[in-house]
């Protein structure tokens, strides 16, 4: 909670209106949105529950008529007097006649075919007679010796239903038996001849109860005799998973059933919503039980939500855009104030706010301007007292100077050396002319690289008439930066101090490098000496006199050439340009100098 509230108080302003005004508009929505699904839910799993209690209830009325319709064609059956004669007398091994038998064939046993092939419902209906020599009567007289193929004649109770049996009195290949019959089994008595044959009435059972063999994996449905057996379709578990929950759903029914009652309720199998029914059957012992996922119904539920909460979800972002926007418009004001004052701390006076509103944050950006405007009339005014002494100090020292007086003395001196031959004093006077000439013409401030070039050439060139030993100038340039404008003499207080503390202590042949090159928008020319270097601590030293963070006094070896340079460099450009020192002890020296690339324009 802490971070997400340290979080919270970082954001902007209108990032924080935004998220509040989401969160009030949407948490609702979101509350509603739940109860909404809630309730949907709970209508489903009602709804499911009154169509599967129909379900059942209609299928118990057609088990009832099923019923009903064994039971009268079994009573039918028994108060046939000729069938029940002829029963008798095939039990007591009597003779009869051919055409007996074709005369009880052609009347009674076809009259019975007749009322049995006119009920859709029945499967068969088959009278056993005690007696196994007799020609059968097919499909309705056969001998006793075809039950043995039935699996419930051994142990069968008469008036009892027998469930879920194959038909297998006939083949499969010559006749359409069934798989999955039951049948209402009754014995035929005569008062005199005791049990003289059995009525096996049959209907199809996955007829009767067609859920019950169906494989879905949604659905499950079994029928539970009075004995408690269960008949239902034995499927593979990866097929339909409910079979193995089977105890489960047995436990479930017993504490929701009371007495003969129907029950139909939601439970949880496996994870999964389901609807458990159970419906009595008394007709038959017995009882259905029938299994409902609502995985679908939940699914399609969860699919439905889903969409919604991603249309949700795409209109929050379209209301956050929108409420960002508009908080936006109502700070625009605020952020013009606000990013005025950071450009105001970066160095640049010369920004203003513009179109101040009439309201509150108008008026501190109005003030704002003329606080602006006041520090920027103060700075010119303090700038041009400070660059008018600076005039008045060089105009001071020039006028000092007799610069036509030197130049013809040097013209003089460098015409005897050479009537004397002394060709080498003519090229050392050549070269101190040149180079008085240039330090004392001073027609504008700023002069191409070029023309500094030349002046640091002749510069060595004298400096190398004092030592035994030669400095040499290597310059790496490319020529499109000789046109390029730098401020006056700034390069040579940089040889000086190099030759000065990097190369005179050595008193050997060293080089002198000068590399130029343009990065953006800036000039960077390095002066690199192949000298004693410096240590970490000097170089901290240099840079904090350099920068002015530390006293400098005037005279050689304290730095001051190199923070005049600094100065100008700052005064006229600003503090992002100067001097950059690096060294390595014993190794060499590094001074980078960085300007505008267009001097000309950066002053402008």
């Amino acid at each position: 909670m802490n971070q997400l509230k340290a979080w919270f108080l970082k954001q902007k302003l209108n990032i924080k209106f935004t998220l509040v005004i989401g969160v009030l508009v949407f948490i609702p929505m979101g509350i509603i949105c739940f109860m909404f699904y809630y309730n949907e839910q709970k209508t489903v799993v009602q709804q499911q529950i009154y169509s599967i209690r129909s379900d059942m209830q209609h299928n118990y009325g057609e088990v009832q008529k099923t019923v009903e319709m064994c039971n009268m064609t079994t009573q039918t059956f028994l108060n046939n007097k000729d069938l029940e004669h002829m029963l008798i007398r095939l039990k007591k091994n009597e003779a009869i006649t051919t055409s007996e038998y074709v005369e009880f064939n052609a009347e009674d046993i076809t009259t019975l075919e007749r009322l049995v092939n006119s009920n859709p419902y029945l499967y068969q209906t088959r009278v056993y007679a005690k007696n196994d020599r007799f020609p059968e009567m097919m499909p309705i007289l056969y001998r006793e010796e075809r039950l043995k193929d039935l699996v419930w004649a051994e142990n069968y109770q008469s008036g009892k239903w027998q469930f879920d049996y194959q038909d297998l009195i006939f083949p499969e290949a010559t006749m359409n038996s069934s798989s999955h019959a039951m049948a209402l089994v009754t014995k035929i008595k005569d008062y005199e001849a005791g049990d003289i044959g059995t009525i096996e009435v049959a209907v199809r059972m996955d007829n009767i109860f067609p859920d019950i063999f169906a494989v879905d994996e949604n659905a499950w449905s079994c029928y539970m005799d009075e004995e408690g057996n269960v008949y239902s379709n034995e499927a593979d578990p990866q097929e339909c998973k409910w079979v193995t929950y089977q105890n489960t759903i047995f436990d479930r029914l017993s504490s929701q059933m009371k007495g003969e009652e129907a029950a139909c309720f939601s439970a949880t199998l496996g994870g999964e919503k389901v609807i458990l029914g159970y419906m009595p059957v008394p007709e038959l012992g017995g009882c259905m039980i029938s299994l409902h996922s609502l995985k679908p119904q939940l699914s399609q539920m969860s699919t439905q939500r889903n969409i919604l909460l991603g249309g949700m979800l795409f209109l929050y972002m379209i209301v956050v855009f929108i409420i960002n926007t508009l908080v936006k418009a109502i700070l625009k004001q605020f952020y013009m104030t606000l990013t005025t004052m950071r450009q105001v701390q970066k160095g640049d006076l010369s920004v203003r706010i513009r179109h101040c509103s009439e309201d509150e944050m108008g008026e501190l950006g109005m003030q704002f301007n003329v606080m602006l405007d006041s520090i920027q009339r103060l700075m010119e005014e303090n700038i041009n007292r400070e660059v008018l002494a600076k005039n008045s100090e060089i105009r001071a020292l020039q006028n000092q100077i007799n610069s036509h007086f030197i130049y013809n003395v040097l013209e003089s001196i460098k015409m005897m050396a050479e009537i004397d031959e002394k060709y080498e004093i003519s090229d050392a006077v050549t070269s101190l002319g040149k180079l008085l000439r240039y330090s004392m013409k001073w027609t504008s401030p700023v002069v191409s690289v070029e023309d500094e070039i030349d002046y640091i050439v002749n510069y060595l060139d004298l400096i190398n008439l004092r030592f035994d030993y030669r400095i040499q100038l290597s310059l790496n340039i490319p020529e499109q930066i000789y046109k390029s404008q730098i401020p006056k003499m700034s390069l040579q207080p940089i040889i000086e101090n190099a030759i000065v503390h990097g190369i005179e202590e050595l008193a050997e042949d060293a080089t002198i490098y000068i590399k130029a090159e343009i990065a953006g928008e800036e000039l960077k020319i390095s002066v690199t000496d192949s000298g004693k270097g410096m240590t970490p601590e000097e170089v901290e030293t240099l840079e904090k006199k350099i920068e002015g963070r530390m006293e400098v006094s005037g005279g050689s070896g304290h730095g001051i050439g190199l923070k005049n340079v600094q100065d100008r460099i700052n005064m006229s450009f600003g503090s992002q340009y100067g001097l950059k020192v690096i060294s390595k002890k014993d190794c060499y020296t590094k001074v980078t100098m960085t300007v505008p690339k267009n001097v000309e324009e950066h002053k402008a």
